[in-house]
């Protein structure tokens, strides 16, 4: 398995910090693009660029982002061609990003759920994987439009 990607903006440190512990207890290696480890401070839609581009790039199959809510890191990760980031803040839809919509990112909110709740989402979304099926011509159709727009 590659490294999961993570990165969180300044409202998230300590929250990302307690997701990373979860991670590397189970033994899963874990790449940090937070803006406290890059060379500058930086925003959040460049902490979720470069999460996003990284996977884009194929140094990592899947990331975390986290923000104060999760909605401007999936904005941010999501305009980058090919990513399919999904706010998760419950166990049925951290699963459902992956079992339906294929999702390599999922983003939570620091802000709006706590540490033990995503614990159990994380846990819930590696544990799940795309079922294909009625989903496929979907996500299919979700590349399409990403292929148009990217022109």
């Amino acid at each position: 398995m590659k490294p999961i990607a993570i990165g969180a903006d300044d409202a998230a440190f300590e929250f990302r910090n307690i997701i990373v512990d979860y991670l590397t207890k189970q033994g899963i290696i874990v790449t940090d693009y937070s803006s406290d480890k890059q060379l500058s401070n930086s925003l959040y839609p460049d902490v979720a660029n470069a999460v996003a581009c990284a996977i884009n790039e194929g140094k990592h199959d899947r990331g975390i982002l986290i923000c104060g809510t999760g909605i401007g890191m999936a904005i941010a990760a999501n305009k980058v061609p090919n990513i399919r980031a999904a706010q998760c803040h419950d166990v049925f839809s951290a699963e459902r990003a992956r079992k339906s919509n294929n999702a390599q990112i999922m983003t939570m909110g620091a802000r709006v759920i706590g540490t033990e709740l995503a614990k159990k989402l994380v846990q819930a979304w590696l544990d799940s994987e795309f079922e294909g099926g009625g989903s496929t011509v979907k996500v299919e159709r979700i590349c399409h439009y990403d292929k148009l727009y990217s022109k």
